[in-house]
C-alpha cells in the first residue's frame, strides 16, 4: 500500500520542481537590472513608411521620408521648450505638410490620410521578437517610453502581432511632455516602482541617448543608422547597432 500511495505524489512532486525551475530562470535577480524602457524606433523601423512615400511621390520616398522625420522631431523641441503641447500624431501630419511645401509636392487629402496611416504600420526591425523574447524569458519587464501617441504605440504593436510581449506602453502624452524633458523620462520610474538604476533606456537617437543619460538611466544607444555620437559630453554606457547588444547589457552578470 506504501509503495501505491507513493505513486500520485511523485508526478505531482516533479511538476512542482519544473515549475520552481521556470520561476527560477524567469526571475531577473542575476540582473542588476529589472526593466528595460524602448523608444519606439528601436523596435520599429521608421523607413518601413518609405515604400508608402514612393507610391505617393515616385523617385522621393527615402528623401522625403527622412525631411519627414527630422521636421517630426523639429517640431517636438520646439513644442517642448515653448510649452505649446500637441500630441505626436498632429506633429507627424505638420511635418507631413511641411516636407511637403518644403519639396515643393502636391499632397492630397487622400495621399495624406495614407501617409499618416503608414505610420500606424510600421514594421519591426529583423530582431526585434527574439530580443523581446529573451528579456522576457529573463523576468525583465519591457516598457516603452515613446514619444507616440498611445494609439500609436498600441496600433503598430497589435498589427506587428508583439503587443503581449510589452509590460506597459507608456507616452509622453499623458504628462503633456517630449523628450528629452526629464519629466517625460520620469514616466518609467513612476510606472515601474523601479529606481532609475534597475531600468535601461534603449535609444534610438543619438540626442534620446543624452536625454535618458543625463536624467540618470543606464542607458544603451541602439545606433541603427550607424550616425556619430553626440558631441555633447555624456556618452551612453553601451553603443550597439541592433538588439544583441543590448539584451548582452541587461543580461550579463553582475561585478
Amino acid at each position: 500500500m506504501a509503495l501505491r500511495s507513493f505513486g500520485p505524489t511523485i508526478p505531482a512532486f516533479l511538476m512542482l520542481f519544473a515549475l520552481q525551475g521556470q520561476a527560477q530562470a524567469a526571475s531577473p535577480s542575476n540582473s542588476r537590472y529589472k526593466a528595460v524602457a524602448f523608444d519606439y524606433f528601436v523596435i520599429f523601423d521608421p523607413n518601413s513608411v518609405a515604400p508608402e512615400v514612393e507610391k505617393a511621390f515616385p523617385g522621393k520616398g527615402l528623401e522625403f521620408t527622412r525631411a519627414w522625420r527630422s521636421k517630426q522631431f523639429d517640431y517636438s523641441f520646439l513644442r517642448s521648450i515653448t510649452g505649446d503641447h500637441a500630441d505626436f500624431f498632429k506633429v507627424t501630419g505638420d511635418a507631413l505638410d511641411y516636407t511637403a511645401e518644403q519639396m515643393h509636392l502636391e499632397l492630397a487629402a487622400e495621399t495624406r490620410a495614407r501617409l499618416l496611416d503608414a505610420y500606424l504600420h510600421l514594421k519591426p526591425w529583423p530582431d526585434v521578437m527574439v530580443a523581446l523574447q529573451r528579456l522576457k524569458a529573463s523576468g525583465i519587464r519591457i516598457i516603452t517610453i515613446s514619444n507616440f501617441t498611445q494609439a500609436m504605440l498600441r496600433a503598430n504593436a497589435d498589427n506587428a502581432g508583439i503587443a503581449n510581449l510589452f509590460d506597459e506602453f507608456l507616452s509622453t502624452e499623458v504628462n503633456g511632455t517630449f523628450k528629452p524633458d526629464p519629466r517625460a523620462y520620469e514616466l518609467g520610474m513612476n510606472a515601474l516602482h523601479l529606481r532609475k538604476d534597475e531600468i535601461v533606456f534603449a535609444a534610438f537617437g543619438g540626442w534620446d541617448a543624452y536625454g535618458a543619460k543625463r536624467f540618470g538611466y543606464p542607458t544603451v544607444w541602439v545606433n541603427r543608422f550607424h550616425v556619430p555620437t553626440e558631441a555633447l559630453g555624456t556618452p551612453p554606457d553601451r553603443m550597439a547597432t541592433d538588439l544583441d547588444g543590448l539584451v548582452d547589457f541587461v543580461l550579463r552578470q553582475p561585478k
